[in-house]
């Protein structure tokens, strides 16, 4: 029997299966144990992929092996969905190339855990309790720490198969839907129906993803006034940028919508949690505070909208005030902006789109927590409320994080970049922010940098997409249990 076993052991095959199960267990065990580590692992290994991928000649367009600086930071720029570039993207790549980009800005739009998830769910048709959480943790950051979790959230942690599901199928619709929307406008403007067919569904693409690469040379110069087309982008950028919880909420509550009217005897239609409210309160505040913004700082500016007429000036703002939000479309050159506009463009990047969304930054819900902190305490209240809820601490302490390790990544990068460069100093923290935020706005100066500069704006990028929250929980080994408490003294603040 020994012997048999024996045989069968050294059978290349059973050896191969062996070596493969094993390996499989200790990627399961990896996962479970620190989802945020297994998160950066993958996006790294993403990373290396496209890098290969670009450097590849069949990439390029001129058919020559595309550096590695470059071909880094496309990789970098495209998994993180942010749409900064230091080559032509329109013109630099060939047809495998592009190809090679929409492929990736969708990957990293929806997240390597979440399309893991995805994947699994597909084939297996079923969604254990291990890849329920660590798809969770790819929907919030709370859920990456060890011990429980309150689930007085917006998606449950049951409901993580009904997200995933409607995370696959609203990028799809919704992209498709854009795209069938864009396509007309390019038909009339002239462009052959090949072309504008892989326009259309480009530009859905990125618009959804909030990327902002334009497959035309020429970038949004000929849409400028096209409102309609502009339009859409706009509506393509804040899908995207509001959240997948968010999406799936509003699905629920259109479906139920759908039941009450066809049966009035159906229930209460299902509560939105806080976190929706204020992701959507928060995001259309910013929109329109930041559009106005632009209109009192812009209106006489005559490089930018100084010669338009009133009704020009106002939408042009607010699709500046959108896109600003992690979009990455202009219809200005950016570097024309007045310097007050400069710093206004800066902070609404930094604060970015809604959390599990396509968008970067440190999110709304972060800003909105940090607010009702501050209004907590002028008022003398002990505990954060907002629309009849209590917000437990613990939010607030990760939103502080968030902020703080946010700031950290855009100082450190800005004063490198600053000594590399030597270029002035409201350029330089205006790509870092955008390469923090994921926006893809840009002076110029990141097309300019040396390669030493070009790594440096990846690795920011790379921070900014994976998360602050994700990094910290990586770094710290675990949370361990404190049997004791230390004296408690209270330092002077303010």
């Amino acid at each position: 029997m020994s012997i048999g076993n024996t045989a069968f052991s050294r059978n290349p095959l059973f050896r191969s299966r062996t070596w493969f199960g094993r390996a499989r267990a200790a990627m399961r065990e990896f996962s479970e144990r620190s989802p945020s580590r297994f998160a950066i692992l993958i996006f790294a290994s993403l990373v290396l992929i496209f890098t290969v991928l670009f450097s590849l000649p069949i990439s390029s367009a001129t058919g020559k092996a595309t550096g590695l600086a470059d071909s880094l930071f496309t990789a970098v720029s495209v998994i993180c969905v942010t749409g900064l570039s230091t080559v032509d993207m329109a013109t630099h790549w060939s047809v495998f190339g592009h190809v090679v980009i929409y492929i990736g800005v969708q990957i990293g739009a929806l997240g390597v855990l979440t399309l893991a998830s995805i994947l699994g769910l597909v084939i297996s048709r079923r969604l254990g309790l291990r890849a329920r959480l660590i798809a969770a943790s790819d929907t919030n950051p709370l859920r990456m720490h060890h011990g429980p979790v309150a689930e007085g959230q917006a998606v449950r942690l049951g409901e993580i198969g009904s997200l995933l599901a409607t995370v696959a199928i609203s990028a799809l619709v919704i992209e498709l839907a854009l795209a069938i929307l864009l396509l007309p406008r390019m038909l009339i403007d002239g462009i052959p129906v090949g072309e504008a067919v892989w326009f259309a569904l480009y530009y859905s693409a990125m618009a959804f993803t909030n990327t902002g690469f334009a497959p035309n040379a020429e970038g949004l110069t000929p849409f400028a006034n096209d409102y309609f087309f502009l339009t859409i982008l706009m509506i393509g950028v804040f899908l995207g940028s509001i959240g997948f919880p968010i999406i799936y909420t509003l699905s629920r509550s259109l479906k139920g919508w759908k039941l009450r009217r066809r049966h009035s005897r159906m229930n209460r239609p299902p509560r939105w949690s806080v976190h929706v409210k204020l992701t959507l309160v928060t995001s259309a505040l910013l929109i329109v505070f930041g559009a106005a913004l632009y209109i009192i700082l812009e209106f006489d500016n005559p490089k930018t909208f100084g010669e338009l007429g009133a009704g020009d000036t106002v939408f042009q703002s607010f699709f500046l005030s959108v896109m600003t939000r992690s979009g990455g479309f202009s219809t200005i050159n950016i570097p024309d902006l007045n310097g007050s506009s400069l710093l206004v463009t800066d902070m609404l990047m930094f604060i970015g789109g809604g959390s599990a969304s396509t968008a970067g930054g440190i999110k709304v819900t972060t800003l909105a927590v940090l607010f009702l902190a501050a209004f907590a305490e002028a008022r003398g209240n002990q505990e954060m409320e907002a629309f009849s809820r209590r917000i437990p601490s613990d939010v607030l302490r990760l939103g502080v994080s968030v902020v703080l390790w946010g700031a950290t990544t855009v100082a450190v990068s800005s004063i490198l970049i600053l000594q590399i460069s030597k270029a002035p100093l409201d350029f330089v923290l205006f790509d870092v922010i955008s390469a923090f935020a994921t926006s893809g706005l840009t002076t110029g100066l990141t097309a300019s940098l040396p390669d030493p500069g070009v790594y440096i704006m990846a690795a920011t990028m790379f921070f900014g997409r994976v998360g602050t929250v994700t990094l910290a929980a990586a770094l710290a080994a675990s949370q361990r249990q404190q049997l004791y408490k230390r004296p408690e003294e209270r330092p002077i603040v303010g």
